[in-house]
This record gives structure tokens, C-alpha cells and sequence, in this order.
């Protein structure tokens, strides 16, 4: 990989980068920084493309943990909970949002073949980012700079983007995200029912016909996709939820339990310090004292 566009890139990403995690002024695009190592916190990823141009990081989605650092990158193909921590700063990142729709057009336009992989691919992918990524990256990125050009520019470079990595090593995942009717899109129907509905009872059954398989093959094909059951997501989900609520102070931690879908507070208390590494009152005690002396702005996270 040429890495001369690396430190240009981090520049930029330095000047632009915003004071939390609001999209840029580029449509989809969305900068990410920290100047020192950061503790482990809950972060939702959405499908997209992120490049590291300096720095490092660690993600834990489930129980496996993905490392990263400048010149690597990930495809997100689906909306996942996950934990992440900078551990090589300063740190750096920009990524762009990966549309199933602008995905599906192209593919349409170009000929592409729809997905047919009976299996869909893994949620994360980390690999280092190739050169011919890495120049619309950079050219989209510029746009922070050009903001004349952005609404003209923007729509031109997210199809080269796309058009690329329909022809990268890429491929195969992209096509699944564009491809209504792939085992990844029935996955992601699944997913997002859990995210709209994680307080609520679920029944495996409802969910398997929602993705539009049998219970079994949808129980192997949400583990590949997620690296965890159904259950296990849903449980990730509820604890991510019950922290940023904890943080907010506006419930107890038995309140808080009980919103996000637990009915035993013990059972709650020992989820979440096994998640955590602390029960819930301390945990939201330790977030608020770490948020008081670094502000918002030292643990932003891609």
C-alpha cells in the first residue's frame, strides 16, 4: 500500500475532525480522533468503510477481538454493537457510510452479479486498505476543504468508491449488502428487529422467519455474521443501552435493569460487570469522573 497519502489524510482528519460523533459537512463521511490511548467503551457500527490513516485501535465484537492500525481498514456489514478502544495514539480515522441502495443501483448498471454465497460474510473484516481505495478516500476527504465542491463531487466519488470495491477483495461482502434477498439482508432484518425492540421478549421462531430461513440456518448465519447467538446480541444490545442511560442519570441501576428488558436486578447487576468490569451505579460513577477530567473530546472512537 503507498502510505505517502497517510499524513496528508491525518491532517486533515485533525482539522475537521468534530467535537463528537456527528457526521461531517461530506455526506456518509464521518472523522474520528483522539490524541491519547482511551479506556474500552460501547460503540454502534453501522455498514461502512473506515481507514486508519495514523494511530491504532481494538474492537471486540462478541468475543473476538479485531486490531487495527494506519493503512488497515474494515468493512462493516451490518449494524453491530461492539466495543472498541484507541490503543496507539495520536489516532485517526475517517469512514463512509456503505449504502445498500447505492450498492444495489450500481451493481444493476455495471452488471454486477447479485451475491450468491449461500453464506453470508463475517460482520467485520479488517485487512489493509488497497491503493486504489486509497485515492478517492483521500479525494473525498479534500472535499472538507473544498466545501464548494461537496454537493457536486460527493455523489461522483461515493459511485467510484462503490465501483471499486465491487471489484476489490471486497466483493463478495458488498454484493451480499446490496442484494435484498441475500442471506446477509435477512440477517440484517433480524438485526435491526433486536435494535428496535431489545426490551421486548424474543422468540427465535418470529425472528428466523423474518430473515426468511428455517431456525437452523439462520442461528449458523447470524453467528457468522455477528460472532455471537441471537440471545447474546440481544443481550449486548440491552447492556449497551442500560450504560448510556446509567451515564445520562436519569434512572437507578434497578430502574434502569428494568427498562432495558431485565426483570432481575441481581441478574442485571452481575450481566453488567461482566461486561463492564464493574457493577452499573460504579461503572456510570467511573464514566462520569472520566468524562469530568478528559471531556468528550478525548474519547471519541471510530
Amino acid at each position: 500500500m503507498d502510505m505517502s497519502l497517510l499524513p496528508e489524510m491525518s491532517a486533515i482528519v485533525a482539522r475537521h475532525a468534530p467535537p463528537d460523533l456527528s457526521r461531517s459537512a461530506v455526506p456518509g463521511l464521518r472523522l474520528y480522533g483522539s490524541d491519547a490511548p482511551t479506556r474500552m467503551v460501547s460503540v454502534g457500527y453501522e455498514p461502512m468503510l473506515c481507514l486508519v490513516v495514523s494511530g491504532g485501535k481494538q474492537t471486540i465484537l462478541g468475543e473476538t477481538v479485531f486490531s487495527y492500525r494506519a493503512g488497515d481498514c474494515l468493512v462493516v456489514s451490518a449494524e453491530l454493537p461492539v466495543c472498541g478502544s484507541i490503543i496507539e495514539a495520536p489516532y485517526r480515522a475517517l469512514s463512509f457510510d456503505l449504502n445498500p441502495a447505492t450498492i444495489a443501483s450500481l451493481m444493476v448498471e455495471i452488471g454486477a452479479p447479485a451475491a450468491s454465497d449461500p453464506s453470508p460474510p463475517s460482520g467485520i473484516h479488517v485487512t489493509q486498505l488497497e491503493d486504489e481505495l486509497l485515492e478517492p478516500m483521500a479525494r473525498l476527504l479534500r472535499l472538507l476543504d473544498r466545501p464548494h465542491e461537496i454537493a457536486v463531487m460527493t455523489p461522483m466519488i461515493e459511485r467510484e468508491l462503490v465501483w471499486r470495491l465491487l471489484h476489490s477483495r471486497h466483493a463478495a461482502t458488498v454484493r451480499q449488502i446490496g442484494s435484498a434477498e441475500s442471506r446477509l439482508s435477512g440477517v440484517s432484518r433480524a438485526i435491526n428487529w433486536i435494535r428496535a425492540h431489545y426490551a421486548e421478549p424474543m422468540r427465535l421462531e418470529a425472528l428466523s422467519d423474518l430473515a426468511g430461513m428455517s431456525r437452523s440456518t439462520f442461528h449458523r448465519h447470524f453467528r457468522t455474521v455477528t460472532t455471537m447467538s441471537p440471545l447474546q446480541f440481544q443481550k449486548q444490545v440491552r447492556l449497551q443501552q442500560a450504560r448510556a442511560r446509567l451515564l445520562s442519570g436519569a434512572d437507578g441501576a434497578a430502574e434502569t435493569g428494568f427498562a432495558v428488558g431485565y426483570d432481575s436486578p441481581s441478574q442485571f447487576s452481575r450481566e453488567y460487570a461482566r461486561q463492564f468490569g464493574l457493577p452499573p451505579g460504579r461503572d456510570a460513577a467511573r464514566m462520569r469522573e472520566t468524562l469530568a477530567v478528559e471531556g468528550l473530546a478525548g474519547i471519541r472512537a471510530a
